[in-house]
C-alpha cells in the first residue's frame, strides 16, 4: 500500500490485494506445484496500475519475510524452496508484463517521433503534446540526447530512478553514466548506433545513482533519424529491475551451493573446473577428491542428524585450511568434497594440501554430547592443463580415492598412469571375460604328474589359459581372480571340469588303464556352488568317465575353511570315487588333527618347501625336515604325496628319498598341449 496510485479506493485495492494473495497462498500449497500462478499475480499487478518504483521490491520483501509467519506455517526447505520459486515467478511475470507495456509504450513514442517527423507544423505540434503527456507520465524511465551523447531531457520517472534532477543531468554526457564493470558489449553497440549502423538495441547495464548505490536496469537504446535518414537524437528507455536480479543472484547462489555446509556444489565446481581449462592461463592444476571413513557407521548409528552436523564441521574446516586464492573446496555430496588447486607448481603443491587436510581432521569433534573421530581418505591428481581435459582430470581423481580406501584409508593416494593402465587392463578382461568364454578363447594344457619311484606319468594337471585376441596368452594369474570377483568362475570351472574329463576319455580309449588321470583344481566359491556334486556326476557321466580318473584339487586355506561347515559336497565326491587333493599344503595354517577326518586322497606339497632340495651339492637341512615330516603324516594318514616346483635331477632324487609319491615340475615337462602328453606317452 502506498507504493503505488492505482485508481482505486482503499478499500477496493484491499479487496483487490487480497484476492491475489489468496491465488498465492493457494499456489503454495497446491498439489502438484506449479509457478504459473506467481506470474498470473506479476501481470495482474502490472495490470492493475501497481508500478511504482518500490512495488516490486516491496511485494518481494513482504512475502518473504512475513507471508509464513501471518499463514503459521512452520517454515521447512520445502516450503522455503516453494515460497522463492513463487517469489520469482511473481518477479518474473511482473517483469513481463512491466516490459511488454514498456514495449508498447516504446512502440508508441516511435510511431509519435516518426508521425511528428512526417506531420506538418499544425500535426507537429498536437504529436509534441501527445508525446509530451506520454513522456511525463511514463512508468519507465525515458532520456533524450543529442547524436554526440549530451543528455537533453529526461523524465520524473528517470530522475527517481538515478536520484538526479533535470537540471544535473543536463550537465552529464550519455558517456559519463559508464559504469566500471560495463560489458564492453553495450558500448561497442552504442558507437554502432551513433553511427547510424543500427537503430536500437538492448542492454543489461547498471547504473550508479547520486546516493552512490547501484541500479539494475534492463536499457533499451533507439536511433531517431532527420528527414534525410540522418542520426539526430538518441532516446533511452530505462526499466530498474534492480529487485528481479537481486533475486536471480539469490536464487543462482541457492543453485550453486550447497544449503547444508554452506560450500560451493557440484554444479558451481564443475562450473570453475571448465573455466580454468576454457582460459589455460594457469599451466597446471590439481585436485584432492576426498571422502570421509566410516561416515556411514556415524550415520546409522547417531542419526542423520549428528550426520549432517559432522559434514558442517568437516567443511568448516576444510574451508579454514585451504583458504587461498586459486583454491576452492566443494561439497560433491554425501560426505565426498573435493578441492581445486589452480596453478599448482608440481605435485608436491597438492600433497600438502592433502596433508593439512588430514592433520586438520585428526582433532576430535564434539557434537551433541559425541566426541567423533573423523579420518579421510583422499584421491591426488595433480598435471599441467595441455593434454587433458576437466573430465578426464575428475576420473582419474575418482579412481585414486578409491585407491586409497582400497590401501588401508586415512591417507591419500597420487594417480599413478601405470596402476592406472593395469586396473584398465583389468577391467577390460573383467569386462570381456564372458564373452570370451562362448567365443571359445579359453583352452587346456596339462602338466604331468610323475611317479618318482619309475619316472610313469600317472596324472596331469590341467590348467587353463586364455588367447586374448588383444593380450595374446594369458596365464592363469591374469584373469583367475578376476573370475572369483566377478563370479564368472563357477561356469569357468565347470567348462575346464568338462574339457578335462573329455580329454581323460579319450586316453583312456586309447591308452586304457595307462592312461593318467587328470586332476581339476576347485576355487573356492566353486566349492561352495550347490551344484557342484549334480555337475561333477554328470559330467562324468556324459563323458563315461570313471570317477577315480577325476583328481579335484582345493588349496589348504579352502579346504581347511569348511572345518566348521558341512562337508557333504567333498564327502559325497570322494564316495562317488572321485580323488580329492590339497594343493600348496603346507602354506596356511592347518588343524592338523582335523587332517584325518577330511575326505582327502592327496597332498599337494608347496613348491616353496623345494626350493632348499634343489641344489646339486648340498641340499637345505631345515627343509628337507619340513618336507619329510610332511611326508611321513601324510603316509600316516594313508595319504599320497605330491611334491610341487620339481626342477632338477637332485631334487628328484632327494625327494624320492624321503618318500614323495609323485613329483610335478619343469624338471619333468612344462605344461603343454594334449598331443604332446600323447607323444608323451607312448614314449
Amino acid at each position: 500500500m502506498g507504493s503505488s496510485y492505482v485508481p482505486m479506493t482503499r478499500t477496493e485495492v484491499a479487496e483487490h490485494l487480497q484476492a491475489l494473495t489468496e491465488v498465492l497462498v493457494h499456489a503454495l500449497h497446491a498439489t502438484p506445484f506449479r509457478t504459473a500462478p506467481g506470474y498470473e499475480i506479476g501481470a495482474r499487478l502490472v495490470e492493475a496500475h501497481f508500478t511504482g518504483t518500490d512495488t516490486l521490491g516491496r511485494t518481494v520483501q513482504l512475502l518473504g519475510d512475513d507471508l509464513l509467519t501471518e499463514l503459521g506455517v512452520v517454515p521447512d526447505e520445502l516450503v522455503r524452496s516453494r515460497l522463492a520459486a513463487l517469489q520469482g515467478a511473481l518477479a518474473a511475470g511482473y517483469a513481463r508484463a512491466l516490459r511488454e507495456r514498456t514495449l508498447a509504450e516504446q512502440e508508441a513514442i516511435r510511431a509519435a517521433v516518426l508521425d511528428a517527423r512526417d506531420q506538418a507544423e499544425a500535426a507537429l505540434r498536437a504529436s509534441e503534446a501527445r508525446f509530451r503527456a506520454m513522456f511525463t507520465e511514463a512508468a519507465i524511465g525515458i532520456g533524450i540526447a543529442d547524436i554526440e551523447g549530451r543528455i537533453l531531457d529526461v523524465n520524473q520517472a528517470l530522475q527517481d530512478m538515478l536520484g538526479f534532477s533535470v537540471e544535473e543531468m543536463r550537465q552529464y554526457n550519455i558517456r559519463d553514466l559508464m559504469h566500471p564493470e560495463d560489458g564492453g558489449s553495450v558500448w561497442r553497440l552504442y558507437d554502432q548506433l551513433t553511427a547510424g549502423e543500427c537503430d536500437h538495441y538492448r542492454a543489461e547495464k547498471r547504473f550508479r545513482r547520486a546516493d552512490g548505490e547501484q541500479v539494475w536496469t534492463h536499457l533499451t537504446l533507439s536511433l531517431v533519424r532527420d528527414d534525410h535518414g540522418d542520426p539526430q537524437y538518441q532516446v533511452a528507455m530505462i526499466e530498474d529491475v534492480t529487485d528481479r536480479h537481486l533475486l536471480q543472484n539469490r536464487l543462482r547462489y541457492q543453485a550453486l551451493h550447497d544449503p547444508l555446509t554452506g560450500l560451493p556444489n557440484r554444479a558451481l565446481f564443475l562450473e570453475r573446473l571448465g573455466r580454468v581449462f576454457n582460459n589455460r592461463a594457469r599451466l597446471r592444476a590439481g585436485l584432492c577428491y576426498l571422502d570421509l571413513d566410516g561416515f556411514k557407521v556415524i550415520n546409522d548409528s547417531l542419526g542423520h542428524d549428528i550426520g549432517d552436523q559432522l559434514l558442517v564441521e568437516v567443511g568448516r574446516r576444510l574451508d579454514l585450511s585451504v583458504s587461498g586464492e586459486g583454491k576452492l573446496v566443494a561439497r560433491m555430496g554425501g560426505d565426498e568434497f573435493v578441492i581445486l588447486v589452480e596453478g599448482s607448481r608440481d605435485t608436491q603443491d597438492i600433497v600438502d594440501v592433502a596433508d593439512r587436510v588430514l592433520r586438520e581432521l585428526e582433532s576430535p569433534i564434539r557434537i551433541g554430547g559425541h566426541e567423533l573421530t573423523v579420518s579421510a581418505s583422499i584421491g591426488i591428481v595433480e598435471r599441467t592443463l595441455s593434454g587433458t581435459t576437466a573430465a578426464d582430470l575428475m576420473r582419474d581423481a575418482d579412481i585414486t580415492l578409491y585407491w586409497a580406501k582400497a590401501d588401508g584409508k586415512s591417507r591419500w593416494a597420487l594417480y599413478d598412469p601405470d596402476r592406472n593402465a593395469k586396473e584398465v587392463a583389468r577391467f577390460t578382461l573383467s569386462a570381456t571375460m564372458p564373452a570370451a568364454l562362448e567365443r571359445d578363447e579359453f583352452y587346456v594344457d596339462y602338466q604331468p604328474l610323475v611317479r618318482l619311484e619309475d619316472s610313469t606319468v600317472v596324472g596331469v594337471e590341467a590348467l587353463v589359459r586364455w588367447q586374448h585376441p588383444e593380450f595374446g596368452r594369458l596365464a592363469p594369474d591374469r584373469f583367475i581372480e578376476l573370475a572369483e570377483e566377478t563370479g564368472l568362475i563357477v561356469p569357468l570351472g565347470r567348462w575346464v571340469l568338462r574339457k578335462a574329463c573329455e580329454q581323460a576319455r579319450r586316453w583312456l580309449d586309447e591308452f586304457g588303464e595307462a592312461a593318467p588321470f587328470v586332476s581339476v583344481n576347485l576355487a573356492v566359491r566353486q566349492s561352495r556352488d550347490p551344484e557342484l556334486v549334480r555337475d561333477v556326476k554328470r559330467i562324468l557321466d556324459e563323458c563315461a568317465l570313471p570317477p577315480h580318473h577325476l583328481q579335484l584339487e582345493l588349496t589348504e586355506s579352502a579346504i581347511m575353511g569348511t572345518a566348521d561347515e558341512p562337508l557333504e559336497a567333498l564327502r559325497a565326491l570322494s564316495d562317488m570315487g572321485v580323488r580329492i587333493a590339497i594343493d600348496d599344503f603346507g602354506t596356511g595354517y592347518s588343524n592338523l588333527a582335523y587332517l584325518k577326518h577330511l575326505p582327502v586322497h592327496e597332498l599337494k606339497i608347496a613348491g616353496s618347501f623345494m626350493e632348499g632340495l634343489r641344489a646339486a651339492d648340498e641340499e637345505d637341512a631345515v627343509d628337507a625336515q619340513i618336507v619329510s615330516t610332511l611326508v611321513q603324516l601324510a603316509h600316516a594318514l594313508q595319504l599320497g604325496v605330491t611334491a610341487e616346483g620339481v626342477e632338477t635331477p637332485a631334487q628328484a632324487k632327494r625327494l624320492h628319498r624321503i618318500g614323495c609319491d609323485t613329483g610335478q615340475g619343469w624338471f619333468f615337462a612344462k605344461p603343454m598341449k594334449p598331443e604332446e602328453i600323447d607323444d608323451l606317452l607312448r614314449r
